[in-house]
């Protein structure tokens, strides 16, 4: 669902949220990182200081042990120098307890609770693993009821190596200070990032609207971009390069689309003279055979001493003006089609002149309703009756053989529009035709030139309509949309 999304939204947008994203993103990763960064070096901070701290107890506490001689002497001496191992803790300001090498306690100013309920003793393992380990110390992490904080366990050694006791050290850090520290940091950045964020969308807007301008340009080109249209070409300066190739493979099509346009165009030509061609020669064919016959059989049947002569040559001379009208009506018709008229809109009434153009055919044949008495919009009266004279011989002509012809006109008024309706119950048209019915072609009848419903689908397109038909064994219906 989410790709699909996606798709439907445009390139500049997906741009601008994906630059959005980059940032944001970008933000959030160096927000983390400065917080680990930051919470690392806090430990290696603290670990420094627990270090040199615990580095000065000691020396302290040598110093004490080498100006008292307490080496070597029983432990219950060390009592007798409180005063001076407490003095320690006031100048470094720490807590600290010394262990003998048994785990006793010889001086303490602070002990864990585990130590405290182990009889204020190390306990036995653990001494172990102090005095066994190689650096002499171990670190410990506590969570006690003060508090979490951090204490080294280390060996205490005199000037010739030799170790006389174990050093407790609890170090406490100042958490607070570092997390306001870290706070204040963190607001920083914040402020930061928020104006880097602000920046970014307006950067991202203006590269966004850059980027997708060329593209817009391509797309409204496309758009205009047609066979039998004068397409132009794109000009576009500082063009990206994927943009600029995709603008010279749109320029190359251009180039080759007029070239096939020019071919097109060329070959339809000729197509429509050839057919033209053919059905003129079909038109004039058919009066020029019975002409000849008729010549023939006259010079076969003429005398000198005919009485009859003069009846044979009126015969003769009728028969000629008839096949010579039908070559003229032939002559008018292609011309008519060539040379249809602009037409000449004018308000009319419809219903009036559907009617009275009606009126020449027998009453008994046609039927008419119309679902208004008037309908006026805008109309060539004369084109008009053309139309439906046309249709009107075309629906006579599909009449089935032996059967009555019965042909409804119908007029029914929309909100934005008029449909005339014009049925018959003809044999209807067959499949072979129906896609080629409004084409001049050669017609199908006996009589007539097939240029009929060409002429009449020329005039409906001058009228801005639309022609259409329903056909079927039982009969054609056409149907005639014009504008209101």
């Amino acid at each position: 669902m989410s790709i699909n999304i996606l798709r439907r939204i445009s390139l500049r947008t997906q741009i601008f949220i994906s630059m959005i994203l980059l940032v944001f993103i970008a933000c959030l990763l160096i927000l983390a990182a400065t917080f680990f960064q930051y919470q690392n070096e806090s430990i290696d901070y603290n670990i420094f200081r627990l270090n040199r701290k615990e580095s000065q107890l000691k020396k302290q506490i040598d110093y004490l042990v080498e100006k008292n001689d307490l080496l070597k002497k029983n432990d219950s001496i060390w009592s007798r120098y409180k005063e001076e191992f407490s003095a320690v803790i006031k100048i470094h300001n720490v807590n600290y307890s010394v262990f003998n090498l048994e785990g006793q306690p010889l001086f303490t100013s602070f002990l864990p609770l585990k130590i405290i309920a182990n009889d204020y003793s190390l306990e036995a393992d653990f001494l172990t693993s102090i005095l066994e380990n190689s650096d002499g110390r171990i670190l410990e992490k506590n969570n006690d009821e003060i508090g979490k904080f951090q204490s080294s366990y280390s060996i205490l050694k005199d000037s010739f190596g030799n170790s006389y006791g174990i050093l407790f050290f609890p170090y406490f850090e100042d958490v607070s200070f570092s997390e306001n520290e870290l706070n204040t940091f963190l607001q920083s950045l914040y402020q930061i990032y928020l104006l880097m964020l602000v920046v970014a969308i307006v950067m991202a807007y203006f590269i966004s609207r850059y980027i997708s301008r060329s593209l817009e340009t391509f797309r409204e080109k496309i758009d205009q971009t047609g066979l039998l249209k004068e397409n132009e070409k794109i000009q576009l300066k500082n063009a990206p390069r994927d943009i600029a190739s995709l603008i010279n493979s749109y320029n190359k099509m251009i180039d080759e689309l007029e070239k096939s346009a020019t071919l097109l165009a060329r070959t339809q030509r000729e197509q429509a003279w050839q057919e033209m061609a053919k059905q003129v020669a079909h038109e004039i064919k058919n009066p020029l055979t019975p002409m000849r016959l008729t010549v023939q059989n006259f010079q076969r049947r003429f005398s000198n001493n005919d009485p009859e002569n003069a009846k044979k040559i009126e015969e003769f001379s009728h028969t000629l003006l008839e096949q010579i009208d039908t070559m003229s009506d032939v002559a008018n018709a292609f011309s008519d089609f060539a040379t249809l008229p602009k037409p000449k809109l004018v308000i009319s009434d419809l219903v009036k002149i559907t009617r009275r153009s009606l009126e020449i055919f027998e009453g008994d044949i046609i039927a008419f309703k119309t679902s208004d008495d008037e309908i006026r919009l805008s109309l060539d009266r004369t084109q008009w009756i053309r139309v439906t004279t046309n249709i009107i011989q075309n629906a006579l002509q599909a009449a089935k053989q032996g059967e009555n012809p019965k042909i409804q006109v119908s007029i029914k008024k929309g909100d934005k529009n008029v449909k005339v309706f014009f049925a018959d119950n003809g044999v209807g048209i067959p499949k072979s035709i129906q896609s080629k019915v409004f084409e001049p072609k050669f017609t199908t009848k006996t009589k007539g030139m097939g240029l009929g419903l060409g002429i009449v689908k020329n005039i409906i397109d001058s009228h801005k309509g639309k022609i259409e038909y329903n056909t079927s064994e039982r009969g054609t219906t056409f149907i005639v949309t014009l504008k209101l």
